[in-house]
């Protein structure tokens, strides 16, 4: 039985990892220095399959935590912990969690095998953060240095107040460790790296992470399309003239079409036929997101999937949304901060262009 050459939804690696060939040698190199690395692009365009990557052919230990997840600076520095158990011989940590000025509570989970860690909420909490990032520097060898990776990073403000000021005058110290963040929400990254009044001014090399480029992901494509489609190269193109090289959208509508040819032989238009299946499949999920919307978010939506006009352009306000530009330019503050529209090179655009679509047949149904 064949194999659906395409994966989404999950770390890319392997022979399902598209080129990044240049973004892979740039990370290695500023890796192989004392300096810091910043990754910023949208969401699903691959900041973690290329880390994840990068992390894999140098060997190096690596501990990685999802800042989203984070409730609180007890749940941060508990979390940080637990990721180095994972990594380094408990003999090793045990010496130096004996040295903390609050001694977390530690046991086994029967249930999975793994180390349970929480610490009592604290008047002070800087000394957890100062504890258990310098516990990173001194299991650090220099030989084989730790990564740590530092994932939506932009979220470091929501956790507590200030306490992005606290992992900065710790970490500023630590010669041992390179760290690496990434973000999806760009206005707040840059906000974070590059503002003055940052604490993490400048900090780290940034690199903006964007699509695979077009020829690229076209080659990519029709050789994994090859074993399933009469036409590859054409049926890449149509793939990418929906999805516009967005690389999770891409590997998606590629993952179906390949399994429609693959399992029903023949068809007239297989990427259509699969939009509409990745549309049908997700209408409730739409929907609810659709309904979380206010009327002026709802309003650009609607203007950006009928119209090719960016929503900041005059052509735009005339025909789809009667307002001030101001108004538009909030709404689309807005809906870039929720992951809805990202911003381009050339404007403004729908992240998921299955969400555009639906959008555009429930508009005309």
């Amino acid at each position: 039985m064949k194999k659906n050459p395409f994966k989404f939804g999950s770390i890319v690696d392997g022979h399902y990892f598209t080129n990044r060939s240049e973004e892979i040698k740039k990370v290695k190199s500023i890796l192989m220095t004392d300096n810091h690395l910043i990754i910023i692009s949208p969401r699903r365009f691959g900041k973690t399959s290329l880390i994840s990557k990068v992390m894999k052919e140098t060997g190096r230990p690596v501990i990685f935590l999802d800042l989203q997840l984070i409730t609180n600076t007890e749940d941060f520095a508990s979390q940080l912990l637990k990721r180095v158990y994972r990594v380094y011989p408990f003999e090793k940590i045990k010496q130096i969690i004996k040295s903390f000025r609050i001694i977390p509570s530690i046991s086994l989970n029967p249930m999975n095998n793994e180390v349970d860690i929480s610490f009592q909420p604290v008047s002070s909490d800087s000394i957890l953060i100062e504890d258990v990032l310098n516990l990173l520097e001194r299991v650090s060898d220099k030989k084989k240095k730790l990564i740590v990776v530092f994932d939506e990073f932009q979220e470091i403000k929501n956790i507590k107040k200030e306490i992005d000021r606290q992992i900065r005058s710790t970490i500023q110290h630590h010669q041992n460790i390179n760290y690496v963040f990434l973000g999806s929400q760009e206005s707040l990254m840059r906000d974070i790296f590059e503002k003055k009044k940052s604490p993490f001014y400048h900090f780290g090399y940034l690199l903006p992470l964007d699509r695979i480029p077009h020829q690229e992901f076209l080659a990519y494509l029709a050789a994994g399309l090859k074993s399933a489609a009469d036409k590859p190269e054409e049926t890449a193109k149509e793939i990418l003239e929906i999805t516009k090289s967005h690389p999770y959208y891409t590997q998606q509508l590629a993952f179906n079409v390949w399994e429609l040819l693959n399992n029903a032989g023949k068809s007239k238009n297989p990427v259509e036929e699969s939009v509409d299946e990745i549309i049908m499949h997700h209408d409730m999920d739409y929907e609810r997101l659709w309904n979380t919307i206010n009327r002026t978010d709802m309003k650009i939506l609607i203007g950006m999937s009928l119209s090719e006009f960016t929503p900041l352009s005059s052509e735009f306000s005339k025909k789809y949304f009667v307002g001030a530009s101001s108004t538009i330019f909030s709404s689309l503050k807005r809906l870039t901060q929720n992951g809805l529209v990202i911003k381009t090179e050339l404007g403004y655009e729908i992240d998921d262009p299955f969400f555009k679509r639906w959008v555009n047949k429930r508009r005309i149904r």
